[in-house]
């Protein structure tokens, strides 16, 4: 009698062992499932606003789908796109940015797209924590930079009354400045470490390929230096002449390559 019993609890057990395997295999209710696109989107737009962009992607990604074909799910991909961006995850953010190019090419929101991918990778290029390291763009790869650069110029190209067209200008006249900053920066690498030569080739392109930014005045020192080292008279005083010409007040003249505490390019 007292086996039987026992056997009977073994297997009361074992079904309530089965249930409760079976009860936590079940996969989780889409609590969304009822919810109309307005509301997935209206809950979206309280992540983002609260921060929880890993949230906000969810609900947009479904936003997308159920959707589709209308100007609400390319908003969704929009708003995704930036989520993205918020959530320091720029790959993601171009990939959804290039796929709304692709699939509308002729959305009234065009102008914003260009904008938001200019601005992916201008922070891109800037990196997260280059305030901690005191880095200038200029001593970065400088892929990102004229990735966003041609962004920003479609879009002022193509949308010249855009209302973001009037900060990708500034933005691009930044990006400017930091390519030519990063050929002097180049330039000045070699010149400290005594390859004159390769100095003087890479400050005549910053020379050569820029108009009105900054670092062409340390440019044309770098080259009056690396002249001077290579026992080049001539091009040394011919350089030393323009540089005094067009940088009267030089600074390079009188402290060499001492600088101030910020870099020159830090405005954002």
């Amino acid at each position: 009698m007292l086996r039987v019993k026992l056997s009977m609890v073994r297997i009361a057990l074992m079904a309530g062992a089965a249930i409760a395997v079976a009860g936590c295999s079940t996969p989780n209710e889409d609590k969304t499932a009822n919810w109309s696109p307005n509301r997935l989107y209206a809950e979206a737009k309280d992540e983002m606003n609260s921060g929880a962009y890993d949230k906000a992607t969810l609900l947009l990604e479904k936003l997308e789908g159920r959707a589709a074909g209308t100007p609400l799910a390319q908003q969704a991909q929009l708003d995704k796109a930036y989520a993205h961006y918020r959530a320091a995850e720029p790959a993601q953010a171009l990939s959804t940015i290039d796929r709304f190019l692709r699939l509308h090419p002729s959305s009234p929101a065009i102008d914003y797209a260009l904008y938001l991918k200019g601005v992916v990778n201008f922070n891109d290029d800037l990196g997260m924590f280059s305030f901690l390291t005191r880095q200038d763009l200029s001593e970065r790869d400088q892929k990102a930079a004229k990735e966003s650069f041609e962004a920003f110029k479609e879009l002022t190209t193509r949308f010249p009354e855009s209302k973001y067209t009037p900060d990708a200008r500034l933005r691009m006249t930044y990006i400017v400045n930091s390519l030519a900053q990063y050929e002097v920066h180049v330039a000045r690498y070699y010149y400290q470490r005594g390859a004159y030569l390769a100095a003087v080739n890479r400050a005549q392109s910053a020379v050569a390929d820029y108009r009105d930014v900054p670092a062409l005045e340390e440019a044309l020192y770098i080259m009056v230096k690396s002249y001077e080292a290579l026992g080049m008279e001539k091009l040394h005083d011919d350089s030393l002449r323009v540089l005094k010409t067009n940088y009267p007040s030089s600074k390079f003249i009188t402290r060499g390559f001492q600088r101030d505490g910020d870099p020159w390019w830090k405005v954002w």
